[in-house]
């Protein structure tokens, strides 16, 4: 055990048990119902003035100036004194248990070092008001922070794209791809965080239809083009004026004020730009399907639909357009709110042309009679061939001592890496457009340069249908967008995408790809839910003159009774009767329903992985464990004990829980006795890795998604308030990382 987990079990056992404490074993059962505990509140009525998670809290008392003043501080605060030891009883020494506390008091004892959250709400650019963004940000628990995602390798930064600037975005808002993938992982395997939760329930607008503009570029010869793709290698002509007009609308646009006010003006001619590049004659590289970019440069003679020609010069006035906007005479403040108001398909333009003038430059090409043939230097390949390297010892890939001899390419006769198909001339070229393609390109290419893999047996892993893992020699792989992945990942690692190795599936071919079924669930947030985020996981409750001691409770959870008893069978999968016809035969992979099977005291149980639910990866906290208000009601269960636990919250429409005979029994019984639906079932899912496999199987067999939580990083308490944050009804206490992954 580590020294971090044995300070923490120290923590727990230190708890006192001194009149006054509400973690005395003795009333153990009434703390583990805080529902039925509520201290008594006489002589203050700011229990009356205080809701449940989905209902806005009054502040009407209380001024808004006040309220904000009194937020800010919370997320900012810092004593200024040596930090206070952890709180191992409630109230502390120098507190009476029916006493009050001035808000500076109980910013000290309650909010010091809590997370804060709060939610936000953008406008869609060139849209109606019933189109936005939503976003949510973490500040506080001793530092700031945007919730942002720990990326989990450098050389993955691909994921993600920053409209504007080579930095690291600061908000989730400022990344091209929407919800931003610098902020959507979490720290465990198979989480991501609260920002990418709330942004699924934001309204994008749909693709902007735009005009067809009369304005259309000029016919020019491949030649033509490619010498401007390679001219622009060293930069463009922005301190000569009259060159700059000259290469731009001799060649490739047409100035229709030509004669009377040529477009001199860099503005008029990003205006041009602009409006060509909005025809639909372009390839829309927002589109999912035109993601993998190799199929448009690769070689003319398989380029789809004949477009190689068409990409290049979408590729050339898509520079010609980044290299106006970036002028080094347009302010940041310009540029910013230009790339703001961008329709996306050129948007995605400006991605692809700064890619390439990253990874690629053109060496020579020949054209003739026979298809065009271009000569690349690739200055991202050995890079990217290192990183698959990697990637394909994290995953411990069945075949990897083959696998390494490919990507070293000493045999001259061997096909070169690149050239292999289209997905390994994107990957090993690194022009990956940000967004989802990424772990497709990668997987597909570690499959592309294993020769043992036969052909065709994995050709149809794509990021079009990513809900799917394949099976190979005895091992099966995961996509972090399938529920199967984000079920099973505590057992395993999660990385750019991936989470494996996982063990066998009996029910799939030994080489072969799984699509599985998997229901939307029914969680969801709307804008009220956004604006009163702050307001329901405030520690402190509603803005007062005064805080009773009473009304907060310290929450400690019970280390002590670790299960043990649960263990994971088998990863089984159902072929689902509406797979197409002769699909099988054909070798097209099929659909299936998923469920995992648990071993649990000589019995086994079966739990399908019916939802895509998500798991949010809880904020950390500082300085806990900390105090918990008590209007945030929730029910403490031991992961053994889930089972008898039947749709918690309501969100099926069914009756309250029934035990495995038939009957109600049991925690399940007792904790559904009144309504659920504003509880937060608190699961203790500490021990083995199988634990908080069972723990996230349930709540994908029932639709509820949760917060998990590691007591080593978040307290329970702030993990309570961050379910309410997320209006989730569940989340699952975990103890540091296990790697249990000898029986993966």
């Amino acid at each position: 055990m580590s020294e971090a987990k044995k300070k923490l079990l120290s923590l727990f056992r230190s708890r006192s048990t001194s009149e006054g404490t509400s973690q005395d074993s003795k009333s153990r059962d009434r703390d583990r119902d805080h529902k039925n505990s509520r201290p008594s509140t006489s002589g203050t009525s700011r229990s009356k003035r205080s809701k449940k998670r989905r209902s806005t809290r009054s502040h009407s008392e209380t001024p808004k100036s006040t309220k904000d003043d009194r937020r800010k501080s919370i997320s900012s605060y810092d004593s200024g004194s040596p930090q206070p030891l952890a709180l191992t009883v409630w109230p502390p020494d120098g507190l009476a248990p029916n006493g009050n506390m001035s808000q500076g008091k109980a910013m000290e004892l309650i909010a010091n070092g809590v997370p804060v959250f709060k939610g936000i709400r953008r406008p869609i650019p060139h849209a109606s008001d019933e189109y936005y963004s939503l976003y949510a940000t973490c500040e506080g628990n001793g530092r700031a922070g945007n919730d942002r995602a720990t990326p989990f390798h450098a050389a993955y930064t691909a994921w993600s794209f920053r409209l504007q600037g080579p930095d690291p975005p600061l908000h989730p808002w400022e990344t091209l791809e929407q919800p931003s993938l610098s902020f959507c992982f979490g720290t465990r395997p198979g989480t991501r965080t609260l920002n990418h939760w709330v942004g699924l329930s934001g309204n994008p607008s749909p693709p902007i239809e735009l005009r067809e503009p009369n304005m259309r570029p000029r016919e020019a010869e491949l030649k033509t083009i490619l010498e401007r793709l390679i001219y622009l290698e060293g930069g463009f002509e922005e301190d000569y004026e009259d060159l700059m007009y000259s290469n731009l609308y001799k060649k490739f646009l047409k100035d229709p004020d030509k004669f009377l006010n040529p477009h001199k003006a860099m503005e008029k001619q990003i205006a041009d730009l602009i409006t060509v590049l909005s025809r639909r004659d372009w390839i829309d590289f927002s589109k999912p399907e035109n993601q993998v970019v190799a199929k448009f440069f690769a070689s003319a003679a398989y380029t789809d639909h004949g477009r190689y020609k068409i990409f290049f010069y979408q590729l050339l006035l898509s520079i010609e357009l980044d290299l106006r906007i970036h002028s080094k005479n347009h302010t940041e403040a310009a540029k910013e709110q230009l790339l703001n108001q961008l329709p996306p398909c050129i948007a995605w333009s400006l991605a692809l042309a700064r890619k390439w003038r990253e990874c690629m430059s053109i060496e020579k090409f020949e054209t003739g009679s026979d298809p065009e043939q271009i000569k690349f230097r690739l200055k991202a390949k050995k890079p990217q061939v290192k990183t698959l390297r990697k990637f394909a010892r994290a995953m411990k890939w069945p075949n990897l001592a083959r696998v390494d001899e490919v990507l070293k390419e000493r045999n001259p006769d061997a096909i070169r890496l690149e050239d292999r198909s289209s997905d390994t001339m994107t990957y090993f070229t690194g022009m990956i457009l940000p967004g989802v393609t990424m772990p497709w390109l990668i997987m597909n290419s570690l499959i592309d340069c294993d020769d043992d893999v036969s052909a065709n047996s994995l050709a149809a892993l794509t990021h079009m249908h990513p809900n799917s893992g394949f099976q190979y020699k005895g091992t099966t792989y995961w996509s972090s967008t399938t529920i199967v992945g984000k079920v099973i990942a505590p057992t395993c690692q999660e990385i750019a995408g991936w989470v494996g190795p996982v063990r066998p599936a009996p029910d799939m071919p030994r080489m072969g790809i799984a699509r599985i079924r998997q229901r939307r669930p029914k969680q969801f947030l709307n804008i009220s839910d956004i604006k009163t985020m702050m307001d329901r996981s405030d520690p402190l409750g509603p803005p007062s003159d005064t805080y009773p001691v009473a009304e907060y409770q310290l929450l400690l959870p019970d280390a002590d009774d670790v299960s043990d008893n649960v263990r994971i069978e088998t990863l089984s999968l159902k072929k689902i009767s509406s797979n197409p016809l002769n699909a099988e035969a054909e070798g097209r992979p099929l659909i299936y329903d998923a469920c995992v099977q648990f071993a649990i005291e000589g019995r086994s149980w079966p739990l399908r992985l019916s939802y895509d639910v998500n798991f949010i990866s809880a904020c950390p906290c500082a300085r806990g464990p900390h105090p918990l208000f008590f209007d945030y009601v929730y029910k403490a269960v031991k992961v053994s004990e889930i089972l008898t636990i039947k749709d918690w919250g309501k969100l099926n429409n069914r009756a309250g829980s029934v035990g495995p005979n038939g009957s109600g029994s049991g925690v399940g019984s007792s904790a559904q006795d009144e309504d659920d639906s504003e509880t937060v079932l608190v699961i203790e899912a500490f021990g083995v890795s199988d634990n908080e496999v069972l723990a996230r199987a349930w709540c994908s067999h029932w639709g509820l998604s949760a917060i998990v939580a590691d007591m080593e990083k978040t307290c329970m308490a702030c993990a309570v308030r961050e379910a309410y944050a997320a209006c989730v009804n569940v989340s699952i206490l975990v103890e540091g990382t296990t790697n249990d992954n000898d029986e993966s």
